[in-house]
């Protein structure tokens, strides 16, 4: 398992913004990743401001949970055969038998989860391209989950107030509006309660 603090800087771009940014990025070829987000049916994992995904890209797959801090958030990592995960999207329940993912099941119980009653909740699927700029490593991400479609651009970086300093002026540079952007699994876990109260 490796372990690393994110901290990012995001904003929700409008179609337009999204098609401009795209010629900034034309030389980096799209990746597919889908995330899985799990959690219990009561959102145990979103009431201790957790969240744990499996997500599968076409040759591999990871889990990761994330804890929140005072800045950004520290992720913890563990790498997935495909065979591993689908196994795991398939059950809709955690493989407890993985060694690799020991350390994340160490957490849960220690902040009293029953991970046995996580399932997959539903799945988000993202075209991203990610480079390193001179600010930081810099993704444009085209959201699908249920029917909604959204697109963003994080920045990740290593000094949050240069960082947050940084992403403000290449908006601005760019032409692009700031739109406050929650978490994709929040948006996520809006719009599965919206569908489940419809």
């Amino acid at each position: 398992m490796t372990t690393n603090l994110e901290i990012e800087y995001k904003t929700l771009l409008s179609l337009d913004e999204y098609d401009r940014l795209k010629k900034y990025f034309s030389h980096v070829t799209p990746i597919r990743q889908t995330n899985h987000y799990m959690d219990s049916h009561d959102l145990i994992m979103r009431s201790n401001r957790l969240a744990l995904r499996i997500r599968t890209f076409d040759n591999d797959a990871e889990m990761t949970l994330k804890v929140p801090q005072t800045i950004g958030n520290i992720e913890h990592n563990a790498a997935l055969t495909l065979e591993e995960a689908h196994g795991m999207l398939e059950a809709k329940k955690i493989n407890d038998n993985l060694p690799q993912i020991s350390d994340i099941l160490s957490i849960l119980k220690e902040r009293g989860i029953d991970y046995g009653k996580i399932t997959v909740l539903g799945s988000l699927t993202t075209i991203r391209q990610e480079m390193e700029t001179d600010i930081g490593l810099m993704a444009l991400d085209k959201n699908t989950y249920f029917d909604a479609c959204d697109y963003e651009l994080e920045l990740e970086v290593q000094d949050s107030v240069k960082g947050k300093k940084d992403f403000k002026k290449f908006l601005i540079d760019k032409n692009v509006e700031f739109r406050y952007a929650k978490s994709k699994v929040v948006r996520f876990l809006k719009m599965l309660d919206n569908k489940t109260k419809n």
